[in-house]
């Protein structure tokens, strides 16, 4: 497939093909441009060096936090963390990285209002510069 042809095939929030894509940022998260990333009234924290997250959506039953670190080589990206917590409040332990795409994917199960708010968050993003869409093999 060309890179042209490549560009032109859009893929679609909810199929399995979004499941592999990643939001790769155009620099790396640091104190000075922390506040760029806000999603709502929530911020990222870094919860050691190199690695920030802050809550994307929060249930009884499922629970998604923003983690943007350098994951893919030299690459700094956002991708998701499902969390356990305790007491409402109280983040007990987050899983493995999970990509963008299969996080968005999943919230669209839990929340699709939520997930497209997400969806719009990193669009505004992308059209301010701050990164892009790519897709990972």
């Amino acid at each position: 497939m060309s890179n042209r042809q490549e560009k032109e095939h859009e893929i679609t929030p909810g199929t399995p093909e979004f499941d592999k894509m990643v939001f790769k940022l155009n620099e790396p998260v640091n104190a000075e441009n922390v506040t760029t990333f806000n999603f709502g009234k929530e911020q990222l924290h870094e919860i050691q060096q190199g690695i920030y997250v802050m809550p994307a959506y929060i249930a009884d039953d499922f629970n998604l936090f923003f983690m943007a670190s350098q994951l893919i080589a030299k690459d700094w990206v956002i991708s998701f963390s499902e969390a356990t917590m305790e007491n409402g409040t109280d983040v007990t332990d987050l899983s493995e990285p999970i990509t963008t795409g299969k996080g968005l994917n999943l919230l669209g199960v839990h929340s699709p209002e939520t997930a497209n708010k997400i969806l719009k968050y990193f669009n505004t993003l992308a059209n301010a510069n701050r990164g892009e869409w790519r897709l990972i093999k």
